[in-house]
């Protein structure tokens, strides 16, 4: 999914009041915290993620989870990413984009 400079900004501007929801701690990019961003984007369809270790590889990292969850990301502001992942079904989407 990609998505253009105006849209990543409308959806930086949606996030600016969220809290991360995932934190990447000191086992990295596992199953288990891929699980919780895929539970946690169906949920939500926009999140944060904050890494707590692993700050000097998060760009990696980052494109990992992008790639194995099907997201795209909005913003990196410092340790903390955006990703966004619209739902399947678009009755039930809640952020539409500009």
């Amino acid at each position: 999914m990609n998505l253009s400079s105006s849209q990543r900004k409308y959806l930086r501007g949606l996030a600016h009041s969220l809290k991360p929801v995932v934190m990447v701690g000191h086992e990295g990019v596992s199953e288990a915290v891929l699980a919780e961003v895929g539970q946690a984007l169906d949920d939500h369809e926009l999140i944060k993620i904050r890494f707590n270790d692993f700050k000097g590889e998060k760009g990696t990292l980052c494109a990992d989870i992008v790639a194995r969850s099907g997201a795209a990301m909005a913003g990196m502001i410092g340790h903390v990413v955006i990703l966004f992942r619209p739902r399947r079904d678009p009755a039930k989407r809640r952020i539409q984009l500009p």
